[in-house]
């Protein structure tokens, strides 16, 4: 089961968030037929995702994370809800990312979403994430995702993440540096003792003091035929009975669920 523990530590000056996504990761590999390469990618901006979605205050809150190469020819997207709801494809990136822009756009339902963009510094999430903290928020991350794949079936993923607050003492820095040492090889850790025991072993008497707030990310898409329809009506009727007749059907592809949704001239016809 996917998990996200969150929690402050250390004086409740570093925020600190603990997550098991094997099966969000699992799910995408049999949604989208990845390789193991695709996998750690998608894999890697999902466990992200999970972790941007669940700082999200708002009830209609939601998240975005867009990856495109330098020359255009690859796209990574994933985006997230409130309520856990995790879902993302990845388009053409079988050679991996190699320079590009990453884009986050998060709306936690306040006046206008926040967009922010930074250069991707490497192939690595976790660097990435972390510059695009540093640059675009101004607030000190400490992030370490991984992803590990065996026999083309996700054995591990997930990672941890910790954030200095505002007024963070140097001792409490140290701690949360030192602390961020034991998770250089994120999946290892989380294939070895999940989120529970990360949380048991290093933070154990910090949890103790602050509690734990623990959630259950999902992968799952939010379209709906319903939603299809509400897309395509503003076509109107003439034009959408004239698809049908040109190409058999009206179809429309989700990108995020790997699904198709067909609509013949009978249901055009209801429609209207």
């Amino acid at each position: 089961m996917n998990k996200l523990y969150k929690s402050l530590v250390y004086d409740l000056q570093v925020s600190l968030s603990v997550l098991d996504t094997t099966e969000l990761v699992n799910d995408a590999i049999k949604i989208h037929n990845l390789d193991e390469d695709g996998a750690k990618l998608l894999g890697g901006l999902l466990t992200a995702c999970a972790y941007m979605a669940g700082c999200l205050k708002s009830d209609k809150g939601a998240v975005s994370i867009t990856v495109k190469s330098g020359d255009g020819s690859a796209t990574v997207s994933v985006s997230g809800d409130k309520d856990g709801h995790i879902r993302g494809y990845i388009d053409g990136a079988g050679n991996g990312l190699k320079g590009g822009v990453m884009t986050v756009i998060k709306d936690d339902g306040l006046f206008r979403p926040f967009l922010g963009t930074c250069e991707l510094k490497s192939c690595d999430v976790s660097e990435n994430l972390m510059q695009y903290f540093h640059k675009s928020e101004q607030i000190e991350t400490a992030v370490s995702f991984g992803v590990k794949m065996k026999n083309g079936k996700c054995v591990a993923a997930g990672g941890v993440v910790m954030q200095l607050l505002p007024g963070t003492s140097e001792e409490n820095m140290d701690k949360a540096e030192n602390a961020m040492q034991n998770f250089i090889n994120a999946a290892e850790v989380i294939e070895s003792l999940g989120a529970d025991g990360i949380i048991d072993k290093y933070f154990s008497k910090e949890t103790e003091k602050s509690g734990v707030y623990l959630t259950f990310p999902a992968y799952k898409c939010n379209c709906s035929r319903k939603k299809i329809e509400g897309v395509i009506m503003p076509l109107g009727k003439t034009e959408l009975l004239k698809i049908v007749e040109e190409e058999g059907c009206v179809s429309v592809h989700c990108h995020y669920c790997n699904k198709d949704y067909k609509f013949k001239s009978d249901d055009i016809e209801k429609l209207f």
